[in-house]
C-alpha cells in the first residue's frame, strides 16, 4: 500500500510491507514495516539512499519541507531519493509498547529486533521497490546496521556512508563499555574545567536526590544513581551547555523536573532503546549487564562522575515506568547473541564506503572505528574533532557532501 503526499519542495510516498517477525520462518507471525520515500519534485527517478537512524528504537525523521527536514536531506536529494525506514518496532511500523504477561515471550520476540532483522526488512523493501542496488547512510546505531548489511548482502549496496556509527568487529561488550566509560571520564573533566561552578551545584543536586526532594514530572523521586545518568548530552554538540543550564535551576522546581527527565537517556517512551541497548554491542555472546560489571571504582558510590549511554539493571528499579520491563531486560541480558559482522567478508568488500569518525565520541569509540575502517579495503575514513556524536544533525549538509566525495574519490 502506498500513499503520496506533497510537501513544500518535496514529494513523499508512504510504503508499508508485511514481513515475517522471524526472517527465514515463512508462515509464522508477521509484522508491518513502514518506510517513507522522500524526493525532490524533479528527482523521483534518482537512485535510492536508505537512511538508517540511530537507536535502537528510534523512528526515522519526519521532514516537513525541503528546508525544515534533517540538516543532511537537502544534500542527499541532489543525488538521491531517500528512503526513511521506521525500523521494526518504531514509528508507524508495528510497535513494541507495553510488555505482555509472559516476560520470556517478550524477550523471545525482541530477539528479532536487532540489526540483522532490520537489514532483512530493508532487503524486502529493496526487492519491493525494484532497486538492484542502493546506497545507505547509517547514523550511530544505523551504522551498526549498515556494517551488518555489508557483511551479509554487499551485492545489494552501491555505496555506504557512516556517521558516528562505525562499530567494533569482534570486540567483547566489556571492552566496549570500559572504553566508553573512560571517554566519559574525560568529558566530565572537560565539563568541570569549563563550568567550575557546577561542581558544587551537582553535589548539592545529588544530596537533594538522597533526601527524596528531587522528583520527576509524575511526582516520583529521582535517585542519585539515576540522576547521574544525565551525562548523556556530553556526547553531543551543545550538550554541555544544555547540562549547565539545567544545573542553574532550583532542583526542586517544576522546570528542573521536566528538563532533567528529558536528559535521562532511557525511558519507557522508547522501551526498545532500554531493553535492547546493550545487545547492539554484542557481536556474539551475552552482555550480562556489561556496563554495570565493568564500572570503574571512581564511578561508584558517591561519585560526581556522570554516565552517558550506559544501561544498568537498576534502571528497571529506579524508573517506575521501566519497572514492567525488568524481567524482559534481565532475560535479554543473558541471551547468547549471534555474530553481527563477518570479518572475512568485510576484508573482501569492494563497495565504496566513507565514514566520519568523531575523535571525542564517547558512544562509538575512535580507536575501535579506526580498526574497522582498516579492515574494510574500500573504506575512506575521515577523523575529526570538529563534531561530537550528533554531527550529522548539526552540520549534515557539509558532512554528507564530504562523505559522498570520499566514497566516490572526487
Amino acid at each position: 500500500m502506498t500513499t503520496e503526499t506533497k510537501l513544500p519542495g518535496l514529494v513523499t510516498i508512504e510504503h508499508r510491507l508485511t514481513v515475517p517477525l522471524v526472517h527465514g520462518e515463512e508462515g509464522g507471525e508477521t509484522i508491518e514495516v513502514f518506510a517513507r520515500e522522500v524526493a525532490a519534485p524533479d528527482g523521483r527517478d534518482r537512485p535510492f539512499l536508505v537512511f538508517l537512524q540511530g537507536g535502537p528504537g528510534h523512528e526515522a525523521p519526519r521532514p516537513e519541507s525541503a528546508r525544515s527536514g534533517p540538516a543532511w536531506l537537502g544534500r542527499a536529494l541532489k543525488d538521491f531519493r531517500v528512503l526513511m525506514l521506521d525500523q521494526r518496532g518504531t514509528g508507524l511500523s508495528t510497535p513494541y509498547d507495553a510488555p505482555g504477561p509472559d516476560p520470556a515471550a517478550d524477550a523471545e520476540r525482541l530477539r528479532h529486533f536487532r540489526a540483522d532483522a532490520i537489514v532483512q526488512d530493508a532487503e524486502r523493501f529493496r526487492e519491493h521497490l525494484g532497486a538492484q542496488r542502493w546506497s545507505v547512510l547509517g547514523q550511530s546505531f544505523g551504522g551498526f546496521c549498515a556494517l551488518h548489511y555489508l557483511s551479509v548482502a554487499p551485492d545489494s549496496l552501491r555505496e555506504v556512508f557512516f556517521t558516528g556509527g562505525l562499530p567494533p568487529v569482534g570486540r567483547p561488550a566489556d571492552e566496549i563499555y570500559a572504553g566508553t566509560l573512560d571517554a566519559m571520564r574525560v568529558l566530565n573533566e572537560r565539563y568541570h574545567r569549563r563550568f567550575p561552578q557546577d561542581r558544587s551545584r551537582l553535589r548539592r543536586l545529588l544530596e537533594l536526590c538522597d533526601e527524596g526532594a528531587v522528583r520527576d514530572p509524575h511526582g516520583n523521586p529521582i535517585s542519585r544513581r539515576l540522576m547521574r545518568t544525565i551525562g548523556h548530552p556530553f556526547g553531543m554538540d551543545g550538550g554541555a551547555e544544555t547540562l549547565h543550564h539545567l544545573l542553574e535551576h532550583d532542583p526542586t522546581s517544576a522546570a528542573f523536573s521536566h528538563d532533567a527527565a528529558a536528559l535521562l537517556a532511557f525511558g519507557a517512551r522508547n522501551p526498545i532503546y532500554a531493553v535492547l541497548h546493550e545487545s547492539c554491542c554484542a557481536d556474539g555472546g551475552a552482555t550480562r549487564w556489561s556496563a554495570d560489571r565493568v564500572l570503574p571504582d571512581d564511578f561508584a558510590g558517591d561519585s560526581l562522575l556522570l554516565t552517558g549511554e550506559h544501561l544498568f539493571p537498576w534502571h528497571f528499579e529506579d524508573d517506575p515506568l521501566l519497572r514492567p520491563y525488568r524481567e524482559v531486560a534481565a532475560l535479554l541480558a543473558e541471551h547468547e547473541w549471534p555474530r553481527l559482522y563477518d570479518a572475512d567478508v568485510l576484508a573482501r568488500v569492494d563497495v565504496p564506503c566513507a565514514a566520519i569518525i568523531y575523535a571525542d565520541d564517547p558512544y562509538v569509540l575512535r580507536g575501535f572505528s579506526e580498526e574497522t575502517a582498516a579492515l574494510v579495503p574500500s573504506m575512506r575514513p575521515w577523523l575529526t574533532n570538529e563534531y561530537l556524536h550528533n554531527g550529522l544533525r548539526t552540520d549534515g549538509e557539509r558532512i554528507l557532501d564530504r562523505l559522498i566525495s570520499l566514497a566516490r574519490d572526487l
